[in-house]
């Protein structure tokens, strides 16, 4: 037995060793195994093995302790090699999330939805909710793990069985944490609130309602936000935008701006519509509805004949719509084919012959987005894909798109000269870490370019012009996206080089999008004397990050429509489809199916056959095959697995890709023809045959 000298000297010993362990905060990272990892504050990932892992989930700040590791038997592992261990909880990763319902015996859980995390958790009998086993589920974490690894969770609500009409829209919406609709509760005091301001009566406001404005939309659209008026000048055309004011109505009610910047935009799910603001005031109180007076934002340009703005101006207005038209009647009214808009021939006439020069300049002078075939999805009753047509963008909605790209770049020229923190829409062109890749790829393909100056509107533009011509053997403009950067929402002012302009930012959706409202805000406060941030600089931040969520939700709600129109397909005998390939890995390509628009992916990875990837041609190629971008395909459904959030997944057809057989050089096809001629007439073909030619 140690005396009490030897026990000090031990307990001094392992206290000096616990001294010397690091203890930091740190984030959970949870994976598809019993184990995770701590991510400090420095980037460090430590090991948490199993059994620490019961302690916490997914997205914890927690403290830890960093130990060397031991193995199974006690011993100190691999010199440098360490673990941490959860000493406490600072702040939980898990409040609500989603997933699905299981049974086994009488218990109850639920499998949650979120990355990292396969555990079961627990639900007690009195937070069940009366859900049943296989339900979609909202919840909420009941019970953390840190005391003794195990967790619970109470159900919130139910979305009900698979296969119920709409579940998957509400459950990636919830998925995601988008603010749900606006409940009656919510949408009325702001309703009475704004119903109360008297925007109409302002005599700071140019009466408009003379201007014979038309608003041209689809055909159900209520939330009408704009409305346009051209006429002949000397020089030219003027045209004006009105776009409806709801800040108007809205812009000092308190928390406003929060919760428009927290929404982002309105969220457009196939049959169903999240809005940004509620329908008694998008639909209702500021949406310019035919025949009746609305407070407006207007943006009056003169264009000149070769499509040029020479001048604009803002007003604070009231306008009065005096026809609510849809694209396919103006459609078919500017192309000849109806006289049924006759009533409004002038200014339908005014406006298409300023949208010509608009169109043409831009192309001309500025990046016009390439034209797509788009498609459009026919839900049946069961709120699933019933059909699917495909369409060309119509001559109503170009003239439309160049009229509100006009005021738009107005707009941005407008806050820029005025000295106002915007905000601003900037795309920075090619990504600055890859600016030495992209000179290695035009010294590659377009050598005449290799010295363009890429971080000018000019340069750029060259470019991307040139890249998107049709004499290229590859398709060069769309094996340069993975260069590219995205644009960002900023109170700077800087060029947005996707159009090739010097300053561009949007302004005719306030009704539907937050970044528009907070545009109107500040173009608002300018008119009225006041340069400085009438809009909160920060909610920017929180606008990109909603329409991020608004995204994610989208996506994941679609791959579920489509795996489960596929999955119909299929089970009626159809599992082949044609497409293209529209984007490509080092792994395998996603696949765009030619009739439908409908894509998945095919993975290489499992082939017999071993790829290579090229990303200079943006091309897979084994010793058979080689797929490229734009190349078109034979593939066969194989399905859509939950574990892959219902991705489509295809398998190329036997003989898909396979490469041209090679020539033969040419001297060993002039032999090969010389002795097929001699076996036609029955001569040996050696006998006139170089001596290099005899050997065996």
């Amino acid at each position: 037995m140690l005396d009490r000298n030897a026990m000090a000297q031990l307990k001094g010993l392992r206290d000096e060793l616990e001294a010397q362990n690091e203890r930091v905060d740190a984030t959970i990272k949870g994976t598809q195994h019993r184990y995770g990892f701590a991510v400090t504050a420095d980037g460090r990932e430590v090991f948490v093995p199993p059994d620490e892992m019961l302690k916490v989930l997914p997205g914890d700040k927690v403290a830890i302790c960093i130990r060397p590791a031991t193995n199974k038997k006690g011993k100190q592992d691999k010199p440098g090699r360490t673990v941490a261990e959860i000493e406490r909880l600072i702040e939980t990763g898990v409040d609500e999330f989603v997933g699905h319902i299981v049974q086994k015996g009488k218990a109850i859980f639920v499998v949650p939805d979120l990355a990292g995390l396969s555990r079961w958790l627990f639900i007690p009998p009195h937070a069940r909710n009366g859900v049943s086993s296989g339900d979609l589920a909202h919840c909420a974490l009941l019970r953390h793990p840190i005391k003794d690894g195990k967790p619970s969770a109470k159900v919130l609500s139910s979305f009900g069985q698979p296969g119920s009409p709409g579940i998957e829209n509400q459950y990636c919406a919830a998925r995601a944490k988008l603010p749900p609709a606006w409940s009656d509760k919510l949408a009325q005091p702001l309703i009475d609130a704004a119903a109360k301001k008297a925007p109409l009566e302002d005599t700071a406001r140019l009466d408009l309602t003379s201007l014979p404005f038309v608003s041209i939309d689809a055909a159900r659209t209520v939330d009408i936000d704009d409305a346009l008026h051209a006429e002949v000048t000397a020089n030219g055309w003027q045209l004006s935008v009105a776009v409806a004011d709801p800040t108007a109505y809205l812009q000092d009610l308190a928390d406003v701006t929060a919760r428009v910047a927290q929404r982002g935009s309105s969220v457009y799910f196939h049959g169903e519509v999240i809005p940004m603001l509620p329908e008694g005031i998008s639909q209702g109180l500021c949406a310019l509805a035919e025949d009746t007076p609305r407070p407006a934002l207007v943006c009056q340009m003169q264009i000149t004949e070769d499509g040029a703005i020479s001048h604009f101006e803002f007003h604070k207005a009231v306008i009065r719509s005096h026809a609510k038209l849809a694209y396919a009647a103006v459609d078919r009214y500017v192309t000849g084919n109806s006289d049924d808009l006759i009533a409004h021939a002038n200014p339908l006439e005014a406006l298409v012959q300023v949208y010509r020069p608009l169109r043409e300049r831009r192309e001309q002078r500025e990046l016009v987005m390439e034209e797509r075939r788009e498609y459009r999805w026919m839900l049946g009753e069961d709120k699933q894909i019933a059909e699917i047509d495909s369409f060309e963008k119509l001559a109503s909605q170009h003239l439309v798109e160049e009229c509100m790209i006009a005021a738009n770049k107005c707009a941005a020229v407008f806050l820029r000269d005025a000295g106002a923190p915007g905000p601003f829409v900037v795309h920075g062109g090619f990504r600055e870490d890859r600016v030495k890749e992209t000179k290695t790829f035009l010294e590659n393909h377009r050598p005449d370019l290799a010295e363009t100056a890429l971080d000018t509107v000019a340069g750029y533009r060259a470019v991307l012009a040139d890249l998107a011509g049709t004499g290229h053997s590859l398709p060069l403009r769309e094996m340069v996206n993975r260069l590219l950067s995205r644009a960002i929402l900023t109170d700077q002012p800087g060029p947005h080089m996707g159009l090739a302009t010097e300053a561009y930012t949007n302004f005719t959706s306030p009704l539907r999008k937050a970044l528009d409202f907070f545009v109107h805000l500040q173009i608002t406060a300018c008119l009225e004397g006041h340069s400085g941030a009438a809009y909160p600089v920060e909610g920017l931040a929180d606008i990109t990050r909603a329409i991020g969520r608004s995204r994610e939700a989208v996506t994941a709600a679609d791959r579920r429509l489509t795996a489960n129109y596929l999955q119909k397909l299929k089970q009626a005998g159809q599992t082949r489809f044609t497409g293209t390939v529209s984007h490509i890995t080092s792994s395998g390509f996603t696949v765009k199916l030619t009739d439908t628009g409908l894509e998945g992916l095919v993975d290489l990875r499992p082939d017999d056959e071993k790829f290579s990837f090229d990303k200079w041609t943006m091309s897979l190629t084994s010793t058979t095959r080689r797929f490229e971008l734009l190349q078109s395909v034979e593939v066969d459904f194989a399905g859509a697995p939950a574990a892959q959030d219902y991705l489509a997944l295809f398998t190329l057809v036997d003989g898909c890709g396979l490469k041209p057989p090679k020539e033969p050089p040419e001297t060993q096809s002039a032999a090969v023809t010389d002795m097929s001629q001699a076996e036609a007439t029955g001569e040996d073909s050696s006998a006139n045959a170089a001596p290099d030619d005899t050997t065996n």
